[in-house]
């Protein structure tokens, strides 16, 4: 991919390349879509409820942690489809360990927004 490539022309080649990705996610991933779909809302909401950059930071970085895990689980599904359907005790430990990461991803920002949330408008 990005062989033999150096400097300015490593970085523009790698731009393009996470590019597609984020594209390859969007198209083939309906979890993604959804995902996105939330993480768009909770910014706007960020924008709104926070007080302060760190509080804004806490609400959307937690976010933002979702899509990473999510495209990661994502790729780890694609590999391990790409040599076939016969099933196969490591392939489904790393594509149940990959869900797990969404999982654990999903639950840090449902942690941060209830405590920061809970804490600002119910436990005060």
């Amino acid at each position: 991919m990005n062989k033999g490539k150096t400097g300015f022309a490593r970085i523009v080649a790698a731009t393009f390349y996470s590019w597609k990705g984020f594209v390859a996610a969007y198209k083939f991933e309906a979890a993604f879509r959804q995902e996105l779909a939330i993480t768009i809302v909770g910014f706007i909401l960020a924008v709104f409820l926070s007080e302060n950059g760190i509080e804004f930071l806490l609400l959307v970085v937690p976010l933002l942690l979702i899509l990473l895990a999510e495209m990661v689980n994502s790729a780890i599904e694609s590999a391990i489809d790409r040599f076939g359907g016969e099933q196969h005790e490591l392939s489904a430990r790393a594509k149940d360990m990959g869900s797990a990461t969404v999982f654990v991803a999903l639950s840090i920002a449902t942690l941060c927004w209830v405590v920061i949330l809970g804490e600002k408008y119910f436990f005060s």
